[in-house]
């Protein structure tokens, strides 16, 4: 009996430190981005591998092959839940129909830090940005870049996101302080370049005077540049996120600004958060990460690529 004691004893001892060792040298982390086509999401899953060498940890990556397609991402969860890894990054593609999935990975008891995205549920900590300031902020700078006065359009976001919605209630609050903009339409650009490309090249035939265009992202951005060049128009366009082919339109003269919706510093963050929860390190319920107007005065900081940035230290994020 003694012997078996003695057995038991050691067998939990060698599990107790298998399971330390997995806490501090092969964690392996299930990231969730949203799609392979939007480059705020590639700085993302740059990030997250950067903090994952750098602290022994194992990224796995989950991008639905269709942008923001809520079936794919639903298996790749059913996935995770058969994998098991210490601990999952998740954005969602959508903050309603993921609420289920996120329930079976509680229900598991796999850590999930959330970003970006909000929806119900249990999380380690909550990584993501003030969208209804960073579409408010946005919003301000070209109206008041523009003296208050002109005929805009909107391209908004996918309607399911709340990223989207927060930043079109930015956006109307700035209208109500600027009765003097004019808002001759607004389309659903998706957050795709193509889409709102085509959404553009429909109110360029319906307008003969389009003097703004109020992007919810950049890569939108970048299609209603691609509309306005074909159709030999021009127009002030402006975005978020800081993506490095919007600031390189920003040294050129051909995007006015962009608001730094730091997409790579959120990865940094969310991958730190879950290391330190499975090195059973203290954690605060949310970190929202400021915004910053990127214009003409200051955009060379952002001409860095994502691949050759530092992640910031977590002290200098979260004080």
């Amino acid at each position: 009996m003694r012997y078996l004691v003695a057995i038991l004893i050691i067998g939990s001892m060698a599990l107790f430190a298998s399971h330390a060792k997995a806490a501090n040298e092969n964690m392996t982390i299930a990231v969730f981005t949203k799609n392979a086509t939007n480059p705020a999401y590639e700085a993302f899953r740059v990030a997250a591998d950067q903090i994952a060498r750098a602290t022994g940890a194992r990224t796995v990556h989950f991008v639905p092959k269709q942008p923001d397609n809520v079936d794919e991402q639903k298996a790749m969860v059913e996935q995770v839940l058969k994998d098991r890894p210490d601990a999952v990054i998740f954005i969602p593609v959508d903050d309603v129909a993921m609420v289920d999935s996120v329930k079976k990975l509680n229900d598991a008891k796999i850590p999930v830090v959330l970003v970006s995205n909000p929806l119900p549920g249990s999380f380690v900590t909550y990584v993501g940005a003030d969208d209804f300031e960073i579409g408010y902020r946005e919003a301000r700078y070209l109206f008041d870049t523009m003296g208050g006065k002109g005929k805009i359009v909107v391209i908004e976001g996918a309607p399911a996101a709340p990223t989207n919605r927060e930043r079109v209630r930015g956006y109307q609050r700035a209208f109500a302080e600027f009765p003097g903009i004019e808002v001759l339409g607004s389309g659903v650009g998706n957050y795709q370049q193509p889409d709102a490309r085509r959404v553009m090249e429909k109110f360029l035939s319906e307008h003969p005077r389009i003097d703004a265009v109020l992007s919810a992202n950049d890569s939108m951005a970048l299609g209603v540049l691609q509309a306005l060049k074909e159709a030999n128009r021009t127009s002030i366009v402006i975005g978020i996120n800081g993506i490095l082919p919007a600031v390189k339109q920003i040294e050129s003269g051909a995007i006015l600004a962009t608001v730094d919706f730091n997409m790579f510093k959120i990865g940094c963050v969310a991958t730190r958060a879950a290391v330190r929860h499975l090195k059973q390190e203290q954690l605060p319920e949310k970190i929202i990460l400021p915004a910053e107007v990127i214009d003409k005065t200051n955009y060379k900081a952002w001409l860095v690529p994502v691949d050759r940035r530092s992640c910031p230290e977590w002290s200098d994020v979260v004080k």
